[in-house]
């Protein structure tokens, strides 16, 4: 399968360390097997970052998912376990530390506005079924690839 990085500075190595945390599946690398999300991607950070839009282009047999190996979670669809997950690995302030033991998570982008469905979740002023349905992708159903360990980067080949 082919997948996307859309960024706003081209580089040779992923390097784990330069990650954000509390991202939806936590700090790690994450990509799109849709190339126009990706293009999407890069122009907000372009926009707020500077730079220009840069796509990188991996190759990753999707075989591997299923291989022991690798410890994999795959969300098929925006569900209390999708959202209570993205919650903890969003509002983690105690410290970096990965949440989770997963190398490689798959599953729905959650929409822009995440940061504040979340503290709306939080403080009560919303339930969880109201959650899910807002934190859902407004194009539609997106599946994000998050690389989060050493051993699954090392999987993705650069084309």
């Amino acid at each position: 399968m082919i997948l996307y990085h859309g960024t706003n500075v081209a580089f040779d190595t992923i390097d784990l360390t330069k990650s954000k945390p509390h991202k939806d599946f936590g700090r790690g690398f994450y990509l799109s097997a849709d190339l126009e999300q990706a293009q999407e991607l890069a122009q907000v950070r372009v926009e707020l970052l500077g730079g220009n839009v840069v796509i990188q282009k991996y190759e990753f047999d999707e075989n591997l998912l299923t291989s022991e190996s690798l410890c994999v979670k795959i969300f098929e669809d925006y569900t209390k376990e999708w959202a209570e997950f993205i919650l903890a690995n969003r509002n983690q302030y105690a410290d970096n530390s990965a949440l989770h033991d997963y190398d490689i998570v798959i599953g729905p982008i959650a929409n822009d506005r995440v940061g504040l469905q979340l503290w709306k979740f939080l403080s009560q002023d919303i339930d969880m079924e109201t959650l899910i349905n807002r934190l859902k992708y407004m194009k539609g159903i997106t599946i994000q690839y998050y690389f989060g360990t050493e051993r699954a980067v090392k999987l993705l080949k650069k084309l």
